[in-house]
Parts: structure tokens; C-alpha cells; sequence
């Protein structure tokens, strides 16, 4: 068939675009923006991308056309339609879907999905399973929220019987406010963890752990559900019901436990040493999501011992404290981080690597809708405890961030622009640094202007 994708470079959106197109089906989408790594993968799997959401599109004529939850009914200032060619595809009649919906329906089916759920790590832990269930032979296919380093692409089909996903907790699409993850059908199904966030449409932390039972309540009683015994929200899912075998991570009485360092560990089960995982990741957070991952594959039939060879191999996932550049002894990174407990554990795990010291200047933009409307604008200071300087880039926020990060005095600066923040971050660096750049978005580019910058 032919489908046509509105949002098609959201990371899920656009992960689905490439599943389509390795299935077969002729793809096109549009978006509003474009920008790395989805934009460069779609054009490398030659689909057409259309800027904006016109109402000439309906000329392509697809099959169907499968709406982002980026696309609403919202209007603009002047009363016109924000999306029009979703208007024009509901005055027509004509078929229309959501991605989750979709992907259920023609990829899914018939698979043993193993759905990987959280406020944070969904991607880094969904990468680390998938190449963990490469590694071990079981050609699984894959969507993950991002691009693993050691696949390249964000999404493929697999010849096996496994597809390991990332299972987003966010609403499916205008005309269906359930979580992406009720359409999965997972056999084994991930909690990594749960904390309140898209303040936009959850009320409070109690209606995500709710969204989260209904997941559980999708799971067979022969499935698995691998759940973070150090989070008493995931404690209260779980007293909600349960029909299937629970395996814990993490706490002291968990069935996996991790024995070490976050880059060199013991994985003990039930207080039995069953593997030994030495990688390149740091992290608390990271160690986590590899307990995550190893008792996933586990449910598959992948040992313990072999998930953890599979780790010694892996290379992380784009944007995921990747080093984009070294100038003049500074180093910049760039990682997806956005809630405040993210930056915090994205910022200790940096600080475990380069040691006490050196330098880590942390320059971020509170872009989620969450951070946006400054539900979480108290946490901040917090999040930078470990970092020695703190950036934040306050254009278009509706909250003062500097009234926010005044308990960190001097060691905060705001700026309202792209520029003025490249200038700030300058002024201080000095070699030896370790600039981290914190962003759900392009960020403005910012990753490039700063190594431009540096080298003057």
C-alpha cells in the first residue's frame, strides 16, 4: 500500500516510516520541522518528505494516512486550521490511522514483543535488548527512539520471531488519548521506572500509573513483566494487577542485582553470580537499564552470561553522550536529556567518567512540553548539583528561569538566545572541559556553533 505520514520525522514516526518501507509499502510524509538523525535516515531510505501540512497532499492519494500525535484540531491566531490537510482528509472521508495502531496491526502481529516502558531510558535500554537478542541470533526486529550505534538505523522488520520496542507512555493521536504502549500486545514488558511528566496531559503522577496497569493488563499470563524494585510508583502499578511472572531489578532483594561499578559489574540472580559485564556506558542509570535489558532476554531464552557479552559490545545510541567534537583540549557532547532527574543521572554519569577534577559545564533548554509550562522548573538546581557550571537557553518559556536557578548563584547563567548562550558558555570554558549539551530538540544547532566558536 501506499502510506502517507503526518509527523513522520518524530523519532517514532519516522522509525515506522522506515519499518513500511522495508515491508514493501511506498512511503511519503510531512512535518513541520526536519532535523538529525530522523531526517537523515529518511532521506538515505529515498523517502519524499514534504515541509508542512498542506492541503494539496491529498493529490498523492495514498492507501491511508497515518496521523503523529503531533498533528490536533488546533487553530491559529487568525482562526485558521493549524493542520489543514487534517482537515481536508476528515471533510473527505478518507482513511486515516494512528502510527501505534498501525504498527500493531502490519508489524506486530504474530510477534513476541518485548515492550520497554519508562519516564527515562526507554531508548538506551530498548537499543541494549535489541542488540542483545542480535547477538545471541534471534534476528529481532526493532523501533527505538533514536539511532543505535550498532545497527545505524532506528527501526528494521527482523527475520526472527522477537521485536523489541520502545513503548512511550504519551497519547496516541488526537482521536485516541491511550498510551502508544496499550496498542504493543507485549508478551515481555519493561517498567524502568516512573516519575511525573508531560504535565500536558497527564493530571498527576497517579493517571500515568494508571495507563501503566492498563499495559499490564495486556500482558499474557505466560508473559513477564521486568519491573525497577527501587520505584514505589511501579510498587503501586503492580498492586494494582498483575496476571503474569514479575521479575524485580535493581533494589537489594530484586531478583537481578548489579555487584560494581557501573562500567565493570557483577550480575547476580537471586544473590547468585550468573555474568560479568564490562562496557563502555557509565552510569547508575545505565547499569539499571543493562539489569532491565539482561532479565528481558532472559524471558527469551538468552542467558544471563551471554547478554552480558552482548554489552561488552555495545555502543550506545545517537545523542546519548555522544561526543560530537574536541577543541583545544574541550570536549562537547550532546544527549537527549530533558527532565530534571535525567540531567541529573546524564550529569553523574559524566561525572563518574572524567573523575572530580575536571570541569562539567552543563548548558541545556527546558524544551518538553512538561519543562515548557515549568511544572518541573524547581527540580533544576538539583539536576545541576553535579555539574560545576550550569547554561540554560529560557527563549520562549513561560516561567523565569533565572528566578529558578537562583540557589546556584554564580554557577548559573540564562540566556534568552542560541548566540548569547554560545557566548556565555565560551567566556567561561577552559581547556580541559567537558561541555554537555542537554536537549530534546535540534537544540538550535548549538553542538556546532560551540566547536566553532571554541576554536577562535
Amino acid at each position: 500500500m501506499h502510506i502517507h505520514i503526518l509527523g513522520i520525522c518524530g523519532t517514532f514516526m519516522g522509525g515506522l516510516a522506515a519499518l513500511a518501507r522495508e515491508a514493501g509499502h511506498r512511503v511519503t510524509g510531512c512535518d513541520a520541522s526536519v532535523y538529525p538523525p530522523m531526517s537523515d535516515q529518511l532521506r538515505a531510505l529515498d523517502i519524499t518528505l514534504i515541509e508542512g501540512f498542506s492541503v494539496d497532499q491529498l493529490a498523492l492519494k495514498p492507501d491511508i494516512f497515518v496521523v503523529g500525535n503531533v498533528v490536533s484540531r488546533a487553530r491559529t491566531a487568525d482562526g485558521s486550521p493549524k493542520f489543514p490537510l487534517m482537515e481536508a482528509i476528515l471533510d473527505a472521508g478518507l482513511p486515516y490511522t494512528s502510527g501505534p495502531q498501525w504498527l500493531a496491526e502490519h508489524v506486530l502481529q504474530g510477534r513476541h514483543v518485548l515492550a520497554i516502558a519508562g519516564t527515562h531510558g526507554k531508548t538506551t535500554t530498548t537499543a541494549m535488548l535489541a542488540w542483545i537478542l542480535e547477538y545471541a541470533g534471534l534476528q529481532p526486529g526493532f523501533l527505538v527512539g533514536g539511532v543505535p550505534l550498532n545497527f545505524g538505523v532506528s527501526a528494521r522488520l527482523g527475520a526472527g520471531k522477537t521485536f523489541a520496542i520502545e513503548a512511550d507512555e504519551y497519547d496516541t493521536a488526537f482521536f485516541d488519548k491511550r498510551s502508544k504502549f496499550v496498542h504493543y500486545r507485549p508478551r515481555t514488558a519493561v517498567l524502568n521506572n516512573l516519575e511525573f511528566d508531560h504535565a500536558d496531559i497527564f493530571e498527576d503522577l497517579p493517571a500515568i500509573e494508571r495507563q501503566f496497569h492498563h499495559l499490564l493488563r495486556t500482558v499474557p499470563a505466560s508473559g513477564r513483566v521486568v519491573v525497577n524494585g527501587l520505584e514505589e510508583s511501579l510498587a503501586r502499578v503492580l498492586h494494582q494487577g498483575c496476571w503474569s511472572e514479575v521479575r524485580s531489578f535493581g533494589a537489594a532483594v530484586s531478583d537481578f542485582t548489579a555487584q560494581g561499578e557501573p562500567h565493570q559489574f557483577d550480575v547476580l540472580l537471586r544473590g547468585e553470580r550468573v555474568a560479568s559485564v564490562q562496557w563502555e556506558l557509565g552510569g547508575v542509570h545505565n547499569q539499571l537499564n543493562a539489569l532491565a535489558a539482561i532479565a528481558a532476554a532472559e524471558h527469551v531464552g538468552v542467558s544471563p552470561a551471554i547478554a552480558a557479552r552482548a554489552l561488552g559490545e555495545f555502543h550506545s545510541v545517537k545523542r546519548r553522550m555522544e561526543v560530537v567534537g574536541t577543541v583545544r583540549g574541550m570536549t562537547v557532547y550532546d544527549d537527549f536529556a530533558h527532565h530534571p532527574t535525567a540531567i541529573r543521572t546524564t550529569v553523574d554519569g559524566l561525572r563518574r567518567l572524567v573523575g572530580p577534577q575536571q570541569r562539567i559545564l552543563a548548558v541545556f533548554e527546558p524544551r518538553s512540553n512538561t519543562m515548557k509550562l515549568g511544572a518541573m522548573k524547581a527540580q533544576l538546581p538539583w539536576s545541576l548539583e553535579d555539574a560545576d557550571l550550569g547554561f540554560c537557553h529560557a527563549g520562549g518559556l513561560g516561567w523565569d528561569a533565572r528566578s529558578a536557578l537562583e540557589p546556584m548563584g554564580r554557577k548559573a547563567q540564562v540566556a534568552d538566545t542560541i548566540e548569547a548562550l554560545v557566548e556565555q558558555v565560551c567566556a567561561a570554558a577552559q581547556p580541559g572541559d567537558h561541555i554537555l549539551c542537554m536537549s530534546n530538540g535540534g537544540f538550535g544547532g548549538i553542538h556546532a556553533k560551540l566547536l566553532a566558536a571554541l576554536q577562535k
